[in-house]
């Protein structure tokens, strides 16, 4: 069983307002992202919610997910993969970490992941697009601990570059995988890309 963890506790200051409730398709960015993961092969869904998470949290209501709140969420993104980590099932065998501001990720890719998973001895798999790795990524359960000791802002980054030999990368046909959707000029992108 895989756990899925969304990471969307961020202020998003760069954006200038809160991009979990920009509205994308008939939902928000946000749900587009949780909606992804829920159609995948995913054992449980949890997502991370701190800024805005009073605004956030009742539009995920009906939604099959664990909601956590980071309280800690001003102290950068490893806060928050650790409150998803910790929350996650006992018996998890591995995590997939994702984004919240990448709502273009479909289940396809998720799958992929978790099959190439499946089949490798490998304990981190990255997925990539024409040779440039993007996220999310999948850590295997051995990695539990050095994902419980990360800080500051730069999230997992630590642990992808201490086990290079323990990783595999899959090849996806999707550039959603390089795309985090920061500033206005990547939503209003976003908003072209979605609409096809």
């Amino acid at each position: 069983m895989v756990s899925g963890i969304i990471l969307a506790a961020g202020e998003s200051r760069r954006m200038g307002r809160a991009k979990q409730l920009l509205p994308l398709g008939g939902a928000t960015m946000l749900q587009r992202a949780v909606q992804n993961l829920l159609a995948s092969r995913l054992g449980e869904v949890i997502l991370v919610l701190g800024h805005r998470a009073g605004a956030i949290r009742p539009l995920f209501r009906s939604y099959p997910v664990k909601v956590v709140l980071n309280r800690r969420y001003r102290e950068g993104m490893s806060t928050s993969i650790i409150a998803g980590v910790l929350a996650t099932r006992e018996d998890s065998d591995a995590f997939l970490i994702a984004l919240g501001d990448q709502p273009l990720i479909g289940p396809q890719v998720v799958n992929i992941l978790l099959q190439a998973q499946g089949e490798s001895s490998k304990g981190i798999v990255v997925p990539a697009f024409r040779g440039q790795p993007g996220h999310p990524v999948l850590f295997h359960r051995r990695y539990r601990q050095e994902l419980l000791r990360l800080t500051g802002d730069v999230g997992a980054r630590a642990v992808l570059e201490a086990h290079p030999d323990d990783l595999v990368t899959v090849e996806v046909e999707t550039e959603a995988v390089l795309q985090d959707i920061d500033r206005w000029e990547d939503y209003q992108r976003l908003l072209v890309e979605g609409a096809r």
